[in-house]
């Protein structure tokens, strides 16, 4: 876990996990800035295969911290077998270890109105890295 679970409250994001390491490293971005944006909770990351830590040894430690909530955010697009089974079962099994710890599992990232942004923006780039790279050729236009 990134630090200490400040008041009691702790998220946990879970992602498939890879064997490239620098896939793993998105995610753990992904929650430093999440720590910034939550002060009052502790970040911690999770995979489901591939990388660790798993995600039942990062709720024990979330739990060991003193964490006495926790939400764990299935960083999936699609509620797919991972998010919709895999994480749940995940979770109701470490409530029956950890009784005095409320363990909720939120949606996955789905069609939110953010991720409608963010792929906006990544296609407005392509298209400007297109039309630089054809205005940049030799012979290219203007």
């Amino acid at each position: 876990m990134k630090r200490r679970a400040a008041g009691s409250r702790a998220v946990v994001l879970v992602d498939h996990g890879s064997r490239e390491r620098a896939a793993n490293r998105q995610l753990a971005a992904i929650a430093a800035a999440l720590a910034r944006r939550l002060p009052g909770c502790a970040i911690a990351t999770a995979h489901l295969s591939l990388a660790r830590p798993a995600l039942p040894d990062a709720l024990d430690a979330c739990a060991a911290a003193g964490a006495r909530e926790i939400v764990v955010m299935p960083y999936f697009l699609a509620p797919g077998r991972h998010a919709s089974r895999d994480v749940p079962r995940l979770a109701r099994e470490a409530r029956a270890r950890h009784p005095g710890v409320r363990i909720r599992v939120a949606k996955p990232l789905g069609a939110h109105a953010g991720l409608v942004a963010a792929v906006v923006e990544r296609v407005r780039g392509a298209a400007r890295a297109r039309r630089a790279r054809r205005s940049a050729a030799p012979g290219g236009s203007s």
